[in-house]
């Protein structure tokens, strides 16, 4: 067994089931030990950053880590935008990147460069092995690392030679840490404060408490029997909604709408959620949107698990949940009326179909779509938690291969679309069943509300340069050239029907709504 195999063989007794891989020259024996141990689903990305975003959005759906495939610092850099995505979302993943053998670094070939140090920035475990005889144990440490609470990305850099020599063996990996404890001063001091201000306090709900259908129900009760107001931030990796689930409203990402529904806010109590501040620093605004005199109370702070804090939260305060469930609510789907962002959420929200995933980089005409699905049938909606455009088609491929036998819808802005489109490719050969809506505005429309915001008085050469229509871009062409069946559709009336037609197709398709 070469030190490749050992890895495979560890990360795979370790839970690992799916790589998803952009490899090149070094990484060659760790291909070929994929291929010998037929011990994980190989998926293929043509961009390094399809890669890191798909293995994102599986770890979200899967809940455990998958593992990619990078080609040294060149191919990390590609990939390192959806890493910072994932690293914000506390995404569970392992990295193996390749490097060139030990002996060869010295000679500083084309491709040399630091991986390590490129890691770094986007990771919270880095180590690089030294051996065959080591691989694995490295290997078994970084999937310890990514599968600790609460969710981490490791990075393990594979010297070429370390994967080919012979001397590896497989190694178990550690029990994942657990959620640092809980004090019973934190319950106490939020249970406190709630009963003595509950009208004038906030309850931000993030990562892990979005998940659980139990805790939301017990976070809503709470809220209701203190008359607190129940919010998440701006951006969550996952949240489950619909069928009866309580509607949790997110902060508004524009900076003037966020200071004015925090602006009664006297005291906030943070349930695995940092305290929120503007997504951009603005003349005249502040940074944070909290008043300045509001107390901040972290319940449970992220290496605290916030459905343990709810929970107890409760018991101290002597609530108990309805666990009353719906089948959710059906909207009409609109037979009039163009792409408005209102007709739009109405026709998303007629069609979504039980259990679906929504996979969500809609951005600016996407927005109204999170409000308006509020009641419909149970769901799990995803979104970019860290900002770097580019993570919508792959995110919704890797939710894909985590549960294939659900629906995935992905909400996908035409720019930002144009970062990772090689995902389309990697859906058709996977035969995902994943329906896209394109948002093709030809145009960064948010970037545009940002010049004025920022004060920058942009002229024509400045508004150009946010301009994604002259020459247009024709996504049914894209898709079709990478496998995917695709329409265009330029009303309401027909994305409703679109959307059926998409959502019947047991397969990818993808639907452009020429907004512009």
């Amino acid at each position: 067994m070469n030190g490749a195999e050992s890895l495979v063989h560890t990360l795979a007794d370790g839970g690992i089931e799916v790589c998803f891989a952009n490899p090149g020259t070094s990484e060659m024996h760790f291909v070929a030990a994929l291929d010998r141990t037929r011990r994980m689903r190989c998926v293929l990305g043509l961009f390094e950053g399809v890669v890191t975003a798909a293995a994102d959005g599986y770890a979200r759906m899967a809940e455990k880590p998958a593992v990619t495939l990078l080609h040294l610092a060149p191919g990390l850099a590609n990939a390192s935008a959806n890493l910072h995505n994932a690293k914000k979302a506390r995404t569970p993943m392992v990295n193996v990147v390749g490097d060139h053998a030990v002996r060869h670094l010295a000679f500083d070939a084309p491709l040399t460069g630091d991986v390590e140090g490129a890691a770094r920035p986007f990771s919270h475990w880095v180590r690089t092995a030294r051996t065959a005889a080591t691989v694995a144990n490295e290997g078994a440490f970084a999937l310890h690392a990514a599968q600790s609470f609460p969710g981490r990305v490791a990075t393990l850099v594979l010297p070429a030679d370390t994967a080919w020599e012979p001397g590896g063996s497989p190694v178990a990996t550690p029990e994942a840490a657990a959620p640092e404890p809980l004090a019973e001063a934190q319950i106490a001091a939020a249970a406190d404060q709630l009963a003595r201000d509950g009208s004038g306090s906030a309850i931000v709900l993030g990562f892990r408490t979005l998940t659980d259908p139990a805790t939301l129900r017990l976070a809503a009760a709470v809220a209701e029997r203190t008359g607190a107001t129940l919010l998440s931030p701006t951006s969550n990796p996952r949240t489950e909604r619909g069928g009866g689930l309580p509607f949790i409203p997110k902060i508004p990402y524009p900076v003037d709408d966020a200071l004015a529904l925090l602006a009664p806010v006297r005291h906030c109590v943070l349930i695995e959620a940092a305290e929120p501040v503007a997504f951009f620093a603005y003349p005249e605004r502040p940074s944070r949107v909290l008043p300045e005199s509001c107390h901040v109370h972290a319940l449970a702070r992220p290496g605290q698990c916030g459905r343990e804090a709810i929970a107890r939260l409760a018991e101290r305060l002597g609530v108990e949940a309805d666990p009353a469930t719906s089948p959710g609510e059906r909207q009409r789907a609109p037979t009039t009326g163009g792409l408005e962002p209102e007709l739009i959420a109405q026709a998303v929200a007629a069609h979504l179909p039980e259990q679906a995933i929504v996979a969500d980089e809609g951005l600016t005409l996407g927005r109204a779509i999170y409000a308006a699905t509020r009641d419909v049938v149970p769901h799990s909606w995803l979104s970019l938690t860290g900002g770097a455009i580019g993570i919508g088609f792959p995110m919704a491929t890797g939710a894909a291969v985590a549960c294939p036998d659900r629906k995935v819808l992905a909400l996908q802005a035409d720019g930002s679309g144009m970062y990772t489109p090689q995902a389309l490719w990697s859906q058709a050969r996977e035969g995902l069943d994943i329906t896209t809506v394109v948002f093709a505005n030809r145009g960064y429309q948010s970037l545009k509300q940002e010049l004025f915001k920022v004060g920058a008085n942009p002229g024509r050469t400045a508004l150009d340069m946010l301009e994604v229509g002259e020459p247009a871009l024709d996504w049914v062409s894209l898709a079709k050239g990478m496998g995917v069946p695709g329409e265009r559709v330029r009303d309401a009336p027909g994305l409703s029907a679109a959307l059926g037609r998409g959502l019947a197709s047991p397969g990818p398709y993808l639907i452009e709504a020429a907004v512009a």
